[in-house]
C-alpha cells in the first residue's frame, strides 16, 4: 500500500478562529500536527484555503497545497490536494493500493504509533475506510465522556467495524465506552465516491460526516489506541494543550 498524509487545515473556525497558527511551545499547532505526521507518512502536506497558513507552512519548510475555500468538509479538501497530487494515469493505476490519510490540523500531539494502527487496519484485504478509537478510562470524567464535542463510538469488537457515531453517549455491546479520534484513512477511489454522496438524515442530525458513509453501506474499520492526545476546538482546549506540553 502506499500512504499519502493530508492534513485540512481552514483559518475560519466558529469556535476557534486562527487555531492552526495558535503557538504551543513556540511552534504552531499546525506545524506540530504536520511534524508529527513527517515521523511515519512520506508524503505529507497541509490543504489550506488561507494564504496565512499557506505561508506559515511554507515558512516552516513544510510542503502545502491551496484549496477551494467552499468545501464543506475537510475530507473534501484531503480529495482535491489528493489530485492534486497525481494524475489520471496514475489514479488509474495505483488507486486501489493507495491509501489517504485524513490528519485532524487540531491534533498538535497525534503520534507516529496512533497513525501506525490506522495503516494496521488496511493489512486485512477489503477495509475501505478506517478511524481510530480511544477508550474512556476512570482518569475521564463524566462530564468528558458527556460533552457533545467528544463523539462517541459502538463499535463491534468481533469484526472491528464501526456500527454507530455519535455526540450522545452510546457504548458498545458490552458496556465499554470509546471516544472517536478524529483522523481518517480511506482507499483512494473509496474516498472518491464517497464525496459525491448527498449528506444524510443522521449526518445532519449528529453533525457527523462519518454517519453518511455507514448509512450509504460503507464500511469503518475500528483502530484502537490508548495513548491520550489533546484535540484543539476552543481557547481552553489551547490551554490545556499548553499545560499538558508543559508537564510532559
Amino acid at each position: 500500500m502506499k500512504y499519502f498524509g493530508i492534513i485540512p487545515s481552514r483559518y475560519g473556525s466558529s469556535r476557534f478562529p486562527g487555531k492552526p497558527l495558535a503557538e504551543i511551545g513556540g511552534k504552531t499547532v499546525i506545524r506540530r500536527v504536520y511534524e508529527q505526521a513527517s515521523k511515519i507518512l512520506d508524503p505529507v502536506v497541509v490543504a489550506t484555503d488561507d494564504d496565512r497558513i499557506y505561508d506559515a507552512v511554507e515558512a516552516f519548510g513544510g510542503k502545502v497545497i491551496m484549496t477551494r475555500p467552499d468545501h464543506k468538509c475537510g475530507t473534501d479538501r484531503c480529495l482535491e490536494a489528493y489530485m492534486k497530487m497525481t494524475t489520471p494515469t496514475w489514479r488509474e493505476q495505483n488507486d486501489t493500493d493507495t491509501v489517504v490519510i485524513n490528519i485532524q490540523g487540531d491534533e498538535p500531539f497525534i503520534q507516529p504509533e496512533q497513525i501506525e494502527a490506522l495503516m494496521r487496519c488496511f493489512d486485512q484485504e477489503g477495509t475501505q475506510i478506517a478511524t481510530l478509537v480511544r477508550p474512556f478510562t476512570e482518569a475521564d470524567s463524566k462530564a468528558d465522556l458527556e460533552n457533545v464535542n467528544t463523539p462517541k463510538v459502538n463499535w463491534d469488537k468481533q469484526t472491528g467495524e464501526a456500527k454507530m457515531f455519535s455526540r450522545k453517549v452510546i457504548s458498545c455491546a458490552d458496556g465499554t465506552y470509546y471516544r472517536h479520534i478524529g483522523i481518517y484513512a480511506f482507499r483512494a477511489d473509496v474516498l472518491q465516491q464517497i464525496t459525491k454522496l448527498p449528506q444524510s438524515k443522521l449526518e445532519i442530525e449528529e453533525r457527523l460526516e462519518q454517519l453518511r458513509w455507514l448509512e450509504n453501506g460503507y464500511t469503518i474499520r475500528v483502530g484502537v489506541t490508548e495513548t491520550q492526545t489533546i484535540g484543539i476546538d476552543t481557547p481552553e482546549d489551547l490551554k490545556k494543550a499548553i499545560e499538558w506540553y508543559k508537564n510532559s
